[in-house]
């Protein structure tokens, strides 16, 4: 979101910053718990573009500097549908943890966390698509709708849909087996 003319080796850094602080107080608050694939392509992700930026010539700084924002979000579309694609969505290592572990191998269970992982990664995408419309149509990468308000709202509403689901197909399930359907 920081990033810009003139800030790009500012942006990557604290991004590589926030990312490797996330990982390491996720450790903490989660004793035992496991590394997740996002928080492990952060940190690797953010290095990456922080050793490019370090070497790159100052047209390819001006290149990241303007479409750091939309490579950011492809690189999480593709991290959301590659996991989809390795049939280990994301959402499940958090999932995991929240739920018991005599769920993790149920259709209902797994099929929930395939739905959330693709809204995450059509969210990241609408971001992606927003910022590309920014930068490449209305030459614009400080425009308040496709740098800030649309994006945002597809993280807001990913979120949202993150609480909201799990929710709904418990409720499913249960009239399911209430009514001697099974599942």
């Amino acid at each position: 979101m920081l990033v810009g003319p003139g800030r790009f080796e500012l942006s990557v850094l604290l991004a590589l910053t926030v990312s490797i602080l996330l990982l390491m107080a996720s450790r903490v608050v989660r004793r035992g718990g496991s590394l997740k694939l996002l928080e492990v392509a952060e940190v690797v992700f953010f290095a990456a573009l922080a050793a490019v930026g370090l070497v790159a010539s100052a047209g390819t700084r001006r290149w990241l500097e303007t479409y750091a924002s939309e490579v950011s979000n492809i690189a999480l579309v593709m991290i959301a549908f590659g996991s989809m694609a390795v049939r280990m969505p994301f959402t499940l290592q958090y999932a995991r943890e929240q739920v018991d572990r005599a769920h993790w191998h149920s259709t209902e269970f797994l099929r929930t966390n395939y739905v959330i992982t693709g809204v995450w990664g059509l969210a990241f995408l609408v971001a992606a698509v927003a910022g590309g419309y920014g930068d490449l149509v209305l030459r614009d990468p400080d425009n308040v709708w496709t740098g800030w308000i649309i994006q945002i709202a597809a993280i807001i509403a990913a979120v949202r849909f993150t609480t909201w689901y799990p929710g709904v197909v418990r409720t499913r399930v249960r009239r399911a087996r209430g009514s001697g359907q099974g599942a």
